[in-house]
């Protein structure tokens, strides 16, 4: 799961992230409102924690500019603002959920889950590609009844072509989901996380999971 952070307050920002990759999110930040513009044009997200006050395009601006474009990402609105008018116009404008600060950050990240399973991304934490399975709540992966040990980053990328069984994702799109934004490794390294994990998934079956397209990138199948 990826999920920007769009709040003005460095030292909250920081947290907030901090927070979030300690519970496996891959996670982007800025500071204001234009910046996250930039960020949602460039990249998918499964969640946006998104401040209301912020320089530049305001909270509100940012999400009317998203539903707008037929974005429905998932957002959750911070605030100091916490009249019922203020709610109101931040669900009217498109928002999922609202939360008023000060808050408990065991709340914040209990909603942030909530968020994402509103989001229809995903009922269940298996996922199933005939006999492979990937768990992403104990983060186990198995095929034909035999675990499988991955690292992190190769999990991750499995669990993202799986997300998207039967849909070629490129080397670019594969990086972007799976490094931060101002990551710069070069796409060669998908090549290489994908050799690897095509060893540990596919070596020993006759039907191939991961599947390259040439020119194009990789699928699961």
């Amino acid at each position: 799961m990826r999920i920007l952070v769009v709040e003005d307050q460095k030292d909250l920002n920081e947290i907030i992230v901090r927070k979030l990759t300690n519970e496996h999110y891959k996670v982007d930040s800025c500071f204001n409102g234009d910046e996250a513009l930039a960020f949602l044009s460039c990249a998918e997200y499964d969640g946006v924690i998104l401040d209301i006050m912020l320089p530049g395009t305001t909270g509100i601006g940012v999400l009317k500019n998203m539903r707008g474009s037929g974005d429905k990402t998932p957002v959750l609105l911070l605030t100091a603002l916490g009249t019922v008018e203020d709610r109101v116009a931040g669900l009217d404008a498109g928002a999922d959920d609202y939360l008023v600060k000060p808050f408990d950050f065991d709340e914040l990240m209990a909603r942030v889950r909530a968020m994402i399973r509103r989001g229809g991304e995903r009922a269940s934490s298996i996922i199933t590609c005939g006999d492979l399975i990937l768990d992403s709540s104990s983060r186990r992966v198995e095929r034909d009844g035999i675990e499988i040990s991955l690292t992190a980053k190769e999990f991750d990328i499995l669990e993202y072509l799986m997300q998207n069984e039967g849909r070629v994702l490129s080397r670019d799109k594969l990086s972007n989901h799976i490094w931060n934004y101002d990551y710069d490794g070069g796409s060669n390294v998908i090549d290489v996380y994908v050799y690897h994990l095509r060893r540990k998934i596919d070596d020993g079956f006759d039907q191939k999971k991961i599947i390259t397209v040439k020119g194009a990138g990789y699928m699961v199948k």
